[in-house]
């Protein structure tokens, strides 16, 4: 299965749930799709093999055969590309190199050129956990683009986990794509309830199917339960806003290394989630 993990805003959890998942199985590949902050890396501690660049193509003009006719940016979806009398201005941080604009060129004037955008890095934790994440350069906004190059590296003969970036927006849509299952991992308050709700409705569209993990359970009310029993969204998890769990994440360290009954508990979710689809 590729399940992924979202939620509807920072903070909730999302690389908790997934590294000790991850860590609660066997023959498992985590994808840490949060490409801006990556920290699964964190509590893993893998031993990276493999460092690539990411890449982009931009376009290049050549000034030689353009004869300036703008068709390159009345086609481009993104005003990346803005043509004047006598010269074509390319924006990088607004391509998302496509292509379209070198296709319809009617004069060839379009090349393209790779321009990193990032790193992906692969490595292996313990026996178990393959982690490949991305790590997005400072100050670039294409972070979609390098979540599908991190995906690309998807094993199909293993449990594939893909921590997801916070939020609703285009990331987390590229990340959660193509998933069988999402695990939406909440806190019992206002906030997280609402942005909840945001997630669920992307996942609606998107048509994949998802239950529900609620972490620091018992600090709040009982609003986000009352929800999923109206939205028929199941409760896999509740992890207990518990100090030493606390006392753990801040060390780095994964609780079910330190708590190992609570393997069972992430095994079971999956046993479930695996019942389900």
């Amino acid at each position: 299965m590729i399940i992924s993990i979202a939620s509807g805003k920072g903070g909730t959890g999302k690389t908790t749930v997934a590294v000790n998942l991850a860590l609660s199985l066997s023959n498992i590949q985590l994808l840490d799709c949060d490409v801006e902050e990556p920290n699964a890396h964190i509590f893993l501690k893998p031993e990276i093999g493999d460092v690539k660049s990411a890449d982009v193509l931009m376009p290049v003009v050549n000034n030689d055969l353009c004869d300036y006719c703008g068709k390159c940016a009345s086609e481009c979806e993104y005003n990346a590309i803005v043509v004047l009398p006598t010269q074509v201005m390319v924006f990088p941080e607004l391509c998302h190199g496509c292509g379209l604009c070198r296709m319809v060129c009617p004069r060839d004037a379009i090349s393209e050129m790779p321009r990193e955008i990032g790193v992906i890095k692969r490595g292996r934790s313990g026996n178990n956990v393959e982690l490949v994440y991305g790590l997005l350069n400072i100050g670039e906004v294409m972070a979609t683009s390098l979540i599908d190059q991190v995906k690309e590296h998807v094993d199909s003969g293993k449990t594939v986990i893909i921590d997801a970036p916070p939020g609703t927006a285009c990331p987390v849509i590229a990340a959660v794509s193509g998933s069988d299952y999402c695990i939406l991992v909440t806190e019992p308050t206002p906030f997280g309830l609402y942005d909840l709700k945001l997630i669920v409705e992307v996942l609606k569209v998107l048509k994949i199917p998802s239950g529900v993990v609620i972490n620091k359970a018992g600090i709040g009310d009982k609003n986000v339960y009352n929800y999923c029993e109206e939205e028929a969204i199941p409760i896999l998890l509740e992890i207990p806003y518990d100090k030493k769990i606390a006392e753990y994440y801040s060390k780095g360290l994964p609780f079910v290394n330190v708590i190992p009954t609570w393997k069972t508990q992430f095994t079971g979710m999956i046993d479930e989630i695996g019942g389900k689809l």
